[in-house]
């Protein structure tokens, strides 16, 4: 297979992974803000949370892949930091914004109008940190971006 063509496909896998890091971190965030406020555990936030984490480590063994997740990533965050108000109108015209595909019928809505998907996660920085995680381990050199990697 030809380098460019390697390239290519890792972009493409690094932008199909960017709607799952992204919906399943601020599904993540949801759930811990509610078992914060529940003073319980949150095991459904660890999940996500760990699920993004396992996501993130197979990227970083791909840079091209890390490359094209992790920039409009770090760019959601740098725009939650800069104009919050304008990353939220962003984020409710995103798709799901009543609901996750894996959301049960009849159940509450996911995402309140006021909050659309991406609004907790982006707020605490988590977007940022993830997507300056997976930039600079693409950045590294080869033999210190992954444990996955070769």
């Amino acid at each position: 297979m030809s380098r460019g063509l390697r390239h290519l496909l890792g972009a493409v896998t690094g932008l199909a992974a960017l709607a799952p890091v992204y919906y399943l971190t601020e599904a993540g965030a949801r759930a811990l803000r509610a078992g914060t406020v529940a003073a319980g555990p949150s095991p459904t936030g660890l999940g996500c949370l760990l699920a993004v984490a396992a996501i993130v480590a197979m990227l970083t063994a791909w840079p091209p892949a890390a490359l094209a997740c992790g920039l409009p990533l770090a760019a959601a965050g740098t725009l939650f930091a800069l104009d919050a108000t304008g990353a939220i109108a962003a984020a409710a015209t995103l798709p799901y914004a009543g609901g996750l595909p894996w959301t049960r019928p009849g159940a509450a809505p996911w995402a309140e109008p006021a909050e659309p998907p991406g609004t907790i996660a982006g707020l605490t920085g988590l977007y940022a940190l993830i997507g300056v995680v997976l930039v600079l381990s693409a950045l590294l050199p080869r033999g210190r971006r992954s444990i996955l990697g070769p």
